[in-house]
């Protein structure tokens, strides 16, 4: 909002409108593109996920393209893609918070205007919350969803939590697992002997030296 000539002006300027399209393009592009990228390497990893999710899209699908409806239906790959890669490598690896007013966490208050910082990383990984297996890929911790596997039922927030939750969450993850699905329904991949497993951070959480995979079309 800005004023002009003494009035309120509630519409958005050119500058405006490119800077919202930049925030769309990347949260909305870049978050997706590298969660597939860390999927497509833990199932080069783990060859046997990756036959289990082959055969549980083929089943529903065979070559087929895949439709929303059944997308749903989808428990491997839901417990792959939709939650234990994005516990193990969520694109963004901290949230911000500011109290708007006084609060108290843990027994210690904080005035309103401090910002809270939330290692959502640090979190996704702590063994006291997910167990001695926590820096493991086992996505059979969520095979009864999202409650029971782990200590807290809010330990596992890769689009955050509360009224500020991610309004493209859905979105993200129907497109993320259509994504998988077809490649799982044309290609076999492995890693390439040159990948180098090393996960760092500009902005998103990616691999260091970008992901060297093979694919096989089928």
């Amino acid at each position: 909002m800005k004023e002009s000539n003494g009035e309120l002006n509630i519409g958005m300027s050119t500058e405006d409108i490119i800077e919202e399209c930049k925030l769309f393009y990347f949260a909305g592009m870049e978050t997706t593109s590298v969660l597939l990228t860390w999927t497509t390497i833990v199932l080069s990893m783990h060859p046997e996920w990756r036959e289990l999710a082959r055969e549980e899209v083929l089943n529903h699908f065979g070559r087929a393209r895949p439709d929303f409806d059944r997308l749903s239906r989808l428990k491997i790959v839901t417990m792959i893609i939709l939650y234990e890669v994005l516990r193990l490598y969520p694109p963004v690896i901290f949230l911000n918070r500011r109290a708007y007013k006084e609060i108290e966490l843990g027994g210690i208050k904080y005035p309103a205007g401090v910002n809270l910082l939330m290692p959502l990383l640090f979190i996704h990984h702590d063994p006291t919350i997910w167990g001695k297996d926590a820096s493991e890929f086992n996505p059979e911790r969520f095979s009864e969803g999202i409650s029971n596997a782990s200590k807290y039922q809010t330990a596992f927030f890769p689009f955050g939590w509360g009224p500020r939750i991610c309004i493209g969450q859905n979105f993200a993850l129907l497109e993320a697992k259509m994504a998988l699905c077809t490649i799982l329904q044309r290609f076999s991949f492995e890693l390439s002997p040159s990948y180098t497993h090393a996960p760092y951070t500009v902005i998103t959480l990616r691999p260091e030296h970008g992901a060297q995979v093979k694919l096989k079309k089928l």
